[in-house]
């Protein structure tokens, strides 16, 4: 589709999908918005590069609405970040040595995620703190508390990995941080979805950069993108925030088994021809 009021418009609907999507499940949203730009006419390098700059401000948005409601996690996000956007630039490095084009790489991704989604649909039986086991007396709505297991070691591990992936395949590090973070963290869902909005924001940065100097971003897409991200987060972080803990956790479950079987059926695709 040529340059014009009609691409800017559909562009600027792709945002809202983008902004929603990246707010409610903690994710970049490239899953929407580089498959969008692209049907929009936007070469693959370019679409790339363009959905980056988007990133920023939609999970800016995303995170001031979590934050306002306690559900940000800092130090979580203190621990994973740096380790991510180290193992980020590992990961790119990888991509151009590691054999089979990553599309091997890529199944096994996938059948990690569907494995997470699996485990996350099932009902939790995480131990808990509860009143009577305290000395403290606790409110109905806090006598069920998850046990963390967030040490130092575990988030740096938590964010090499996301970082690496991220670089080596190019999927958000939203996917990875979001399960990890809840299943081997402890990290309740909510603040886990909030806190993997900070960081891949974060995580965006140096990738805007990169791509900025190597031309590789169409600007016009990238501003029309943000109009519409912008919004759309604080719209996803709402529904989040509004939605039940078991209901928040099917739903974070059933989009991690869609891009689950979306990234196998590719891959598998791919390695036919």
């Amino acid at each position: 589709m040529d340059p014009g009021a009609l691409r800017d418009a559909l562009t600027v609907v792709a945002g809202v999908g983008t902004g929603v999507l990246s707010a409610a499940f903690g994710v970049g949203g490239a899953v929407v918005s580089t498959p969008a730009i692209r049907l929009l006419g936007a070469s693959a390098h370019v679409a790339i590069g363009t959905t980056l700059p988007s990133i920023l401000p939609g999970a800016a948005s995303g995170t001031a609405r979590y934050a306002r409601e306690g559900l940000i996690d800092r130090r979580a996000i203190a621990w994973t970040t740096p380790a991510g956007l180290a193992a980020s630039v590992g990961g790119s490095l990888l991509s151009e040595v590691v054999p089979g084009k990553g599309h091997w790489l890529m199944i096994l991704t996938a059948a990690l995620l569907g494995f997470t989604a699996w485990r996350m649909a099932r009902p939790t039986d995480e131990p808990v703190l509860t009143a009577a086991e305290s000395d403290v007396e606790m409110s109905p709505r806090s006598r069920s508390i998850p046990a963390r297991r967030d040490t130092p070691l575990l988030l740096i591990a938590i964010g090499i990995g996301a970082g690496l992936l991220s670089g080596l395949l190019g999927v958000g590090g939203g996917i990875v941080m979001v399960p990890a973070f809840t299943e081997l963290a402890g990290i309740p869902l909510k603040t886990a979805i909030a806190s993997s909005l900070a960081c891949v924001g974060l995580f965006a940065i140096p990738g805007t950069i990169t791509h900025a100097l190597l031309g590789g971003i169409d600007w016009r897409i990238a501003v029309a993108l943000s109009l519409g991200v912008i919004p759309g987060a604080r719209l996803g972080a709402a529904v989040a925030i509004r939605t039940g803990d078991a209901r928040l956790r099917r739903a974070v479950a059933l989009f991690l088994g869609a891009i689950a079987v979306i990234y196998a059926a590719g891959e598998i695709a791919a390695l036919g021809r």
